[in-house]
């Protein structure tokens, strides 16, 4: 059997449960080896993040410790420069081998936004994209992504085929929790209890991350 391995990105500022729960709810759907959430060093196209990139990862090791199936994965920590996604998938490859099958899971907004990101079309060439819904999403695809469909989509990501090349969506439990949210609540001194695993909860209180949060 092929290994098949979820990639989860984004800053992680702070992790959630609502990226936990996208990510045990794809990895239970494919049946993953492994999913793999990747905090971002440099983000290209967001603002610095709140906390440092060594807190973040801590904070994702908190979240998952002991949750069968979840991995911590800081290769974008090591990089200087920006954490531009192809040059991550290039790496697990180089790593990982040619047949393993990499699944990028993407939300709705940032494949909208795909067109904008740095050598996109070769992500395709490197992993196969799952892009997770909610049932409010209805936002316009530009024209480049539904040519992109046209050619790539399938119906059902359980069927995804080799190791890379397609695209498919798969509607995920709406839990309307946002990192920035949490951040806000911080700075405001009010309570961000149930939002995200206890650990990082006790972590952001201990070092006093997200006071001045805009």
């Amino acid at each position: 059997m092929t290994q098949r391995i979820g990639l989860l990105g984004g800053t992680f500022d702070p992790i959630h449960h609502g990226h936990l729960r996208a990510a045990l709810e794809v990895r239970e759907a494919l049946g993953l080896d492994e999913l793999r959430l990747i905090p971002s060093a440099r983000p290209p196209h967001r603002e610095r993040p709140g906390a440092s990139a060594e807190q973040r990862l801590a904070m994702v090791q908190l979240a998952i410790a002991g949750i069968a199936g979840l991995a911590v994965d800081d290769r974008e920590l090591q990089r200087e420069k920006p954490s531009y996604t192809v040059d991550t998938l290039l790496s697990l490859r180089a790593e990982l081998g040619a047949e393993v099958q990499l699944i990028l899971l993407l939300g709705w907004d940032a494949f909208c936004g795909l067109p904008t990101w740095h050598r996109w079309q070769s992500l395709l060439e490197l992993a196969h994209v799952l892009v997770l819904q909610r049932p409010d999403q209805a936002a316009e695809l530009p024209e480049a992504l539904k040519d992109l469909l046209a050619a790539r989509s399938v119906q059902n990501p359980q069927a995804f085929t080799g190791p890379a090349g397609q695209v498919a969506f798969m509607e995920q439990t709406s839990l309307a929790i946002s990192a920035t949210h949490i951040r806000a609540l911080c700075a405001a001194g009010q309570s961000i209890d149930f939002l995200l695993p206890s650990s990082v909860q006790h972590f952001i209180q201990a070092h006093g991350l997200y006071r001045d949060a805009p």
